[in-house]
């Protein structure tokens, strides 16, 4: 029988004007970016969260803290690409991944397919077990109001 795992991860980040905007490993235009420690993708912090949990190993700010001069700045597919080495150290295998990212503008949809390639690249697993959507929250919350982006994800394991 397999030994198959799912983790759950959620990232938020504010938004700030001038700053870039990365989501999903995909640069997007944008008049605000994400106030971050890293380049602030908030995707794929919260699909690290997800593999990590699943391992129970804790979250992304564990492995990366944001105390660290090492991760100041950095591409977050940096840190993608290392929790799935993680994960294979572990023995375990990525099934899928699924993130829904919460944003009021820009609109996200001509970016998705951009994102699963980029997402599926990092991760060495086909596009299609690469889930992304996006939606607006009805101009309610941080996100609707436009002064934040957030992330959930889920990953199934298996060994």
């Amino acid at each position: 029988m397999n030994d198959i795992r799912i983790g759950h991860g959620y990232d938020v980040h504010a938004l700030a004007e001038g700053l870039p905007l990365v989501i999903g490993g995909v640069r997007i235009e944008h008049t605000k970016g994400c106030v971050a420690h890293s380049d602030g993708d908030v995707a794929i912090h919260a699909i690290c969260d997800a593999l990590l949990g699943a391992l129970a190993l804790g979250d992304i700010g564990k492995l990366f803290p944001d105390t660290s001069a090492e991760f100041k700045g950095i591409d977050s597919k940096i840190l993608l690409r290392r929790v799935c080495d993680v994960v294979a150290q572990h023995g375990y295998s990525i099934s899928n991944i699924d993130c829904t990212i919460a944003m009021q503008r820009p609109k996200l949809r001509p970016h998705i397919d951009a994102m699963r390639a980029a997402l599926a690249s990092v991760v060495g697993i086909e596009v299609d077990r690469v889930s992304v959507k996006a939606t607006t929250t009805e101009h309610l919350g941080f996100e609707g109001r436009e002064q934040g982006v957030s992330a959930h994800a889920v990953a199934l394991l298996y060994k």
